[in-house]
């Protein structure tokens, strides 16, 4: 999967072992997908899984890692990707604005993801369909292009892998789970968190200041393929400036977050935060209490490789040190609360 900030990779064991604790849970929703990491694992192991996530880059992957099921896909999707990987450069978008106007891949490649995402968008291709070759696309390109990991800016030097010839693979798509077919949702967090009845809510907001789509713009203008102005050193999509969530915002994230919890249809909830966020426990707790009985869990991880790299301004030049290597990672669970006060249990069967 892409390089992210805020990966769950670490913690997915500890998630899928609270998943896994919560009594007669089969269906989740994951309100806030990013890479859809969790929901994948969780996909892995069984369950039926919603993930929604309001960004098209992470609603495209979530396609593809929760939606599509293999068995439905495979046969077609390696018969693009052979074809795709045949296809010679042909310059356009990406290679102007990525290539020439900013340095995030070498021409070369920008020309074969020019010329590769024009024949996925020629072809109209079915949506769980597509969705598998633009990861695959999104996929190669993050193998070769020259950064930290963030979008934000692309390094001095070019990296050794942007070396490397782009090269399409087939993802990791999984077959059917057990308990049913995935769904992948577009929606703002607090309209996906009511339009859907499950047994688990994952919530993993973002918890400070940095926005996903700004970190992430490449990606997301690749999959919208819509060729926006661009802007700034990193040529940033024009509408980083008028998309911004409240998550992101110290002053309302607090409302926001209260606003989905209270929406949520579910048995259970889980929440995953960092101390590196705007909100403390005590105040993520108190607002997760309004729903039923919290516990929570802690782990100690050392942060996203971006810190322990290093501090770079806009032209990928190092200007300090990160002092903090360490966080806390937490998982809240509730029990959510039903009618007069009850903690939820075990569903009987008729």
């Amino acid at each position: 999967m892409i390089k992210y900030l805020g990966s769950k990779r670490t913690l997915l064991p500890a998630i899928l072992e609270v998943f896994a604790s919560l009594e007669g849970a089969t269906r989740v929703l994951d309100l806030f997908s990013g890479t859809a990491r969790v929901g994948h694992a969780a996909k892995r192991a069984g369950y039926q899984v919603i993930s929604n996530d309001h960004n098209a880059y992470a609603h495209t992957l979530a396609t593809c890692y929760v939606e599509a099921d293999r068995e439905a896909i495979e046969v077609d999707a390696l018969r693009l990707i052979e074809e795709f990987n045949a296809l010679p450069g042909r310059p356009g978008y990406v290679t102007k604005t990525f290539c020439e106007d900013a340095r995030f891949f070498q021409p070369k490649n920008g020309e074969r993801i020019d010329a590769i995402r024009e024949e996925i968008a020629r072809k109209s291709l079915p949506r769980d369909l597509e969705a598998v070759l633009l990861v695959a696309l999104m996929e190669a390109a993050d193998r070769v292009d020259s950064t930290t990991g963030l979008q934000m800016a692309y390094l001095k030097q070019w990296a050794t892998r942007s070396n490397r010839e782009l090269t399409l693979r087939l993802p990791d798509v999984l077959p059917r789970a057990a308990h049913g077919s995935g769904e992948a949702l577009g929606l703002d967090a607090l309209e996906a968190a009511a339009s859907r009845e499950v047994d688990i809510a994952y919530l993993d907001p973002p918890y400070n200041h940095h926005s996903y789509l700004a970190n992430y713009h490449i990606w997301e203008s690749l999959v919208r393929w819509d060729k926006p102005e661009a802007f700034g050193i990193a040529q940033k999509r024009i509408d980083v400036r008028s998309r911004p969530s409240r998550f992101n915002r110290k002053r309302e994230c607090r409302e926001a977050l209260a606003a989905v919890v209270a929406a949520v249809r579910a048995r259970f909830l889980v929440v995953s935060f960092s101390d590196e966020g705007f909100l403390t426990r005590a105040e993520i707790e108190a607002i997760l209490a309004t729903r039923g009985e919290v516990s929570v869990i802690e782990h100690d991880f050392a942060r996203y490789v971006g810190a322990r790299i290093g501090i770079f301004n806009r032209q990928g030049e190092k200007v300090g040190a990160v002092g903090k290597l360490r966080n806390t990672e937490y998982l809240f669970v509730v029990r959510i609360a039903e009618a007069g006060g009850k903690s939820s249990r075990r569903r009987k069967k008729p």
